[in-house]
């Protein structure tokens, strides 16, 4: 399948892709996009054009600031429109292809657009589901012998955060403040994070509502499940490091998360899916699945100082995941827990077992014992005032990348 759009050969958003998000214009109040190649494709122009009329449903839910509306029309539906998208930009279909006057209005470079959040997240759970992260974690903060926590091979352990703080790339993220305890001391102190962190994460949507009492399967979890962006989880070390005993995470995370803003559909990535790790103790029976739920995705992570060049500090891979999506919602429902259009649920940093996949500058780090060079000579141990730190996901298969975008964000000095 090939579209008469031109799109380079390294693109991240071929014809096969079609990504959902939103954006907006000078002329133009927000509306659901998709992508090909750098053209961005207005879709409510190219309803209101014709082009989606053999499709039965409410062309108002893309004149819309966020995707909840168009997830929860069901898959049957949206998995109709963006094969009608394919259908209509395949290089065989001359209809708007032939249309210069039509493509003017549906068809928007990528630069001259302002991409938007994508969803509106009600709610927000970030687990801890690769096995090479919570080793090292382990390892650093406890011993090599008892790394992992006895619960961690049994079920996805995971925490509710805080939806409110999850940003689309490009929002730049102030340098937290809070109590941090120094070492040897057993009094806190109150000031700037000193050791500020990003966790490289992918993160799932939720497309539709489930009662109070309701499960989701492993069977059945793909059908709920839209798609996928790459997820930013900051981090502030310190912070986090004096709060979470004995609840869990809470303001060395809440501060800010940052996604990319191109939702990839559970659909564009069936290509990447890859074998699953062998399970062992074995699971519970409600954690049982068939076939393989993993998916090769590279994930890269640069840091680029103020005003300086740019050096790519992890290259990791969402297959290092130990648990997988269908784990992780039917663990998160199996106790009548429901869910809601735009819940959003991150994967927990990821982790290969090598050095150079590591997916945290805790780890890169070995808590704060080494450092990295930078291509001016300054060093890093963990981020700076004025780093931007930029993430990339994309996967290939038969010679086709599938990919997300970026998600890019700035850190700021403290407010």
């Amino acid at each position: 399948m090939k579209s008469w759009i031109n799109i380079s050969t390294d693109s991240d958003f071929p014809i096969q892709n079609i990504p959902f998000g939103i954006f907006k214009t000078a002329d133009n109040a927000p509306r659901v996009a998709t992508i090909i190649g750098n053209q961005v494709i207005d879709l409510a122009a190219l309803a209101e054009l014709g082009y989606l009329n053999d499709i039965d449903f409410d062309h108002k839910v893309l004149e819309n600031l966020y995707l909840n509306d168009f997830m929860a029309l069901g898959k049957p539906i949206t998995n109709a429109i963006r094969a009608a998208i394919q259908t209509i930009f395949n290089r065989d279909n001359t209809a708007l292809q032939s249309n210069t006057d039509h493509q003017t209005q549906i068809l928007k470079a990528v630069e001259t657009v302002k991409l938007l959040m994508p969803v509106r997240v009600g709610d927000y759970t970030d687990f801890y589901s690769s096995r090479p992260h919570a080793t090292n974690v382990g390892t650093m903060f406890r011993d090599p012998a008892n790394a992992l926590m006895p619960n961690w091979l049994h079920l996805p352990v995971g925490y509710h955060g805080r939806s409110s703080s999850i940003v689309v790339s490009g929002t730049p993220i102030h340098r937290p403040k809070g109590q941090q305890i120094p070492k040897d001391s057993k009094q806190p102190i109150f000031g700037p994070c000193r050791l500020l962190d990003f966790e490289v994460e992918m993160a799932f949507i939720v497309p539709k509502e489930t009662g109070l009492g309701d499960n989701i399967t492993t069977a059945n979890a793909e059908d709920h499940i839209f798609g996928m962006v790459v997820f930013n989880d900051w981090s502030a070390r310190d912070i986090q490091k004096w709060e979470y005993v004995p609840l869990g995470p809470f303001l060395g995370k809440s501060f800010g998360s940052s996604v990319s803003p191109w939702v990839v559909t559970l659909e564009a990535l069936k290509p990447l899916v890859t074998k699953s790790p062998v399970q062992d103790p074995k699971v519970l029976p409600y954690l049982e699945f068939e076939g393989d739920k993993n998916y090769d995705v590279n994930l890269e992570v640069e840091i680029i100082p103020e005003n300086g060049e740019g050096k790519v500090v992890s290259n990791s891979n969402y297959k290092y995941m130990y648990w997988n999506m269908c784990q992780q919602l039917a663990h998160h429902t199996v106790n009548g827990c429901n869910v809601k259009v735009g819940d959003m649920m991150a994967s927990g940093t990821i982790s290969g077992p090598e050095p150079h996949e590591y997916g945290s500058m805790l780890e890169i780090s070995w808590a704060g014992k080494n450092s990295i060079t930078m291509p001016d000579g300054s060093t890093r141990k963990f981020i700076q005032d004025g780093d931007t730190v930029v993430m990339r996901g994309f996967g290939s298969s038969d010679g086709v990348r599938i990919g997300f975008g970026e998600v890019r964000s700035k850190i700021l000095p403290t407010k």
